[in-house]
C-alpha cells in the first residue's frame, strides 16, 4: 500500500489514480474518493493540503475545477454526476498508512470487512502502520494489527487532545478563521454535470 494514497478498490480506485497526480501538483493530498449512487452518482473527494492542514473554501473550488476537468476527459462515469469536494476534517478518516503514523497516540474506531479474532469493530489508540496493517491498542491493553485490505472504514474520534493537536498543525491564517479548529470540515465545492466531454458544467461552493 502506497503510504500517500488511500486504499481503494474498483471505480473509487480508478478515479483516485486519475486525479491524485494533479492534486499533488497543486499542493494537495487525496484523502478519500467515494462514488455514491447509481442513477446520478455523487463523486465525493476528500483532500487536505500537502502540509497536513485543512483546506479552505477556495481550495475546494480549485480542486473541484481540476478534478471536474479530468473526469470530463477520462469519462469514467456514464450519464449525469455530481462532484463534492471537502476537507478531511479534524475527526478525519484514516485511509492511508501515513495517516496511521501521523495520528499515532490518538483514539480511533475501525470496522473490518472480515472478522479479526472474532470481531469486526475496534476502538483504541492508534499505534502507527506496519506491513500493510494499521496498529491499534485496545482498552484492555491488547494490541491488534488490522489489514488495510480488509478495512471497511477507520476514523479518528474527536477528543480534546485531537482538537489541540489539530489547532497546532493549522496555519496561522487558518487558525484565526471564525469557524475555529472545531469546525469538522471546510465547505464543499460542488460540480453538477450531465456526463459529456463538451459540457459546460455549473459549479458552486456551499
Amino acid at each position: 500500500m502506497d503510504a500517500d494514497l488511500p486504499f481503494l478498490t474498483g471505480l473509487d480506485a480508478r478515479i483516485a489514480e486519475m486525479i491524485a497526480p494533479a492534486l499533488a501538483d497543486m499542493g494537495f493530498d487525496l484523502v478519500r474518493v467515494a462514488v455514491l449512487g447509481r442513477e446520478s452518482p455523487t463523486v465525493q473527494i476528500m483532500a487536505d493540503r500537502a502540509d497536513g492542514t485543512l483546506i479552505a473554501i477556495e481550495d475546494c473550488e480549485q480542486i473541484s475545477h481540476a478534478v471536474g476537468a479530468i473526469l470530463d476527459v477520462e469519462d469514467p462515469l456514464p450519464g449525469a454526476w455530481t462532484l463534492e469536494v471537502s476537507s478531511a476534517g479534524i475527526d478525519r478518516p484514516l485511509t492511508r498508512a501515513k495517516d496511521w503514523d501521523r495520528f499515532a497516540g490518538h483514539l480511533a474506531r475501525a470496522e473490518m470487512n472480515m472478522p479479526i479474532d472474532g470481531r469486526k469493530r475496534f476502538a483504541g489508540i492508534v499505534l502507527g502502520a506496519r506491513d500493510g496493517h494499521g496498529l491499534m491498542r485496545l482498552d484492555d491493553g491488547t494490541e491488534v494489527a488490522l489489514p488495510f485490505a480488509e478495512m471497511r472504514k477507520a476514523r479518528l474520534v474527536l477528543t480534546d487532545e485531537l482538537i489541540e493537536a489539530s489547532a497546532r498543525m493549522m496555519k496561522p491564517d487558518a487558525a484565526s478563521d471564525e469557524n475555529g479548529p472545531g469546525d469538522e470540515s471546510a465547505s464543499a465545492g460542488t460540480q453538477k454535470a450531465p456526463g459529456k466531454p463538451d459540457r459546460k458544467p455549473a459549479r458552486k461552493a456551499n
